[in-house]
């Protein structure tokens, strides 16, 4: 599979990512992950499944550094997926995507809805989580990585981020253009 990339559009091309819109926001960019992507994620925390409770819901993951997805997000991103155990396999399903891309002190906020799926090193849908030959308990471990897979195309257009406003309303005050 050729090595996919992020893009992110740049919708003030020829300007410097540093130039300020009038109504004090930068970057106008979007974020744009395509159909059938590939990112790497592992849990921020321990989550354990079991057949009296199959369900877990707001799971937290987070994309790996350095992973072997074919798709690099911005370095600070959070994916909020459910979970099930199904006739031994886990099930994840992401929900939604939020990241906040940096470029120097200029930040965006992208955050919307996403539809992907777990599966394993092995390729097959799902995951293989459990801790014994019955699947009396399944485990999803921070140390264990898996891929999710876009069911389509995903583009996320940046957030008001009050932080960046107040920030620059602060640099403008005081005259200058550091951070």
């Amino acid at each position: 599979m050729a090595q996919r990339t992020l893009r992110l559009t740049s919708l003030l091309t020829g300007l410097s990512a540093s130039l300020l819109l009038s109504s004090g926001m930068a970057q106008a960019e979007t974020l744009h992950l395509p159909n059938e992507a590939i990112i790497e994620v592992a849990v921020i925390e321990s989550t354990a499944f079991t057949p009296e409770a199959p369900r877990r819901g707001d799971m937290l993951l987070r994309p790996v550094a350095n992973a072997a997805g074919d798709i690099a997000l911005p370095s600070h991103c959070l994916i909020t997926a459910d979970g099930l155990l199904d006739g031994g396999r886990l099930r994840v399903s992401a929900q939604t995507l939020t990241c906040i891309a940096t470029d120097g002190g200029e930040s965006e906020i992208f955050s919307g809805e996403m539809s992907a799926t777990a599966y394993d090193a092995d390729g097959r849908f799902g995951l293989d989580a459990c801790v014994d030959a019955e699947c009396r308990e399944a485990r999803l471990l921070p140390s264990r990585t898996f891929i999710m897979r876009l069911g389509h195309d995903l583009t996320l257009e940046p957030k008001d981020n009050p932080s960046a406003r107040i920030n620059e309303e602060r640099r403008q005050a005081s005259g200058g253009d550091t951070p």
